[in-house]
């Protein structure tokens, strides 16, 4: 999934606001900080889940009849090409 950078901004000060808000998180670092390092994080997984999907359509167009995008086919294989790719990172 694409999100923009204001998206994913507002993402990260809501995880650092949540964070603030309980009574069992202490911070060590200022809340800018904090929020950065959310920010950063969840660039990183949408980069993750990107790779994933472009894996799992180049693996659907290497079939040897074309599979139409949409068709109920197409979202079967995309599912159980999608999960064989988080499989290999060991989520």
């Amino acid at each position: 999934m694409r999100l923009s950078r204001d998206k994913v901004n507002k993402l990260a000060h809501v995880v650092a606001d949540a964070l603030a808000e309980l009574d069992q998180v202490e911070f060590l670092e200022d809340r800018n900080t904090i929020r950065m390092e959310a920010r950063r994080i969840l660039e990183e997984l949408l980069a993750q889940e990107a790779k994933l999907d472009l894996a799992a359509r180049a693996k659907i167009e290497s079939q040897k009849r074309t599979i139409t995008e949409g068709t109920q086919e197409w979202d079967i294989l995309y599912r159980k090409y999608y999960g064989e790719e988080v499989k290999k990172l060991g989520i």
